[in-house]
């Protein structure tokens, strides 16, 4: 994980090339074990289930975003007015 993290250098492209293949394995063995099956079908049935706990639960709301964070990098906002090509709409 670490080693496909590196190769990716905090580029979205590579992240997507390299790192999601890597995370979409392991999550495919670990949700294997409760329940889930262990192909694209079972990832995105978790996924969903995820996304409907994390407004119930503030603490899985927390660990979704930490677990998000590890496979994207982080996205650095636009500066202000960007949407309008920097002038102000009137």
């Amino acid at each position: 994980m670490e080693e496909a993290r590196d190769n990716a250098c905090n580029d979205m492209g590579k992240m997507l090339q390299f790192l999601l293949p890597v995370a979409t394995q392991i999550q495919q063995d670990v949700i294997k074990a409760y329940g889930f099956t262990s192909d694209g079908e079972g990832v995105l049935k978790f996924a969903r289930l995820i996304k409907s706990y994390e407004s119930q639960d503030p603490e899985i709301a927390s660990m979704s975003g930490k677990l998000k964070a590890m496979f994207l990098p982080p996205m650095a906002l636009p500066p202000h007015g960007a949407g309008t090509g920097g002038v102000a709409a009137s």
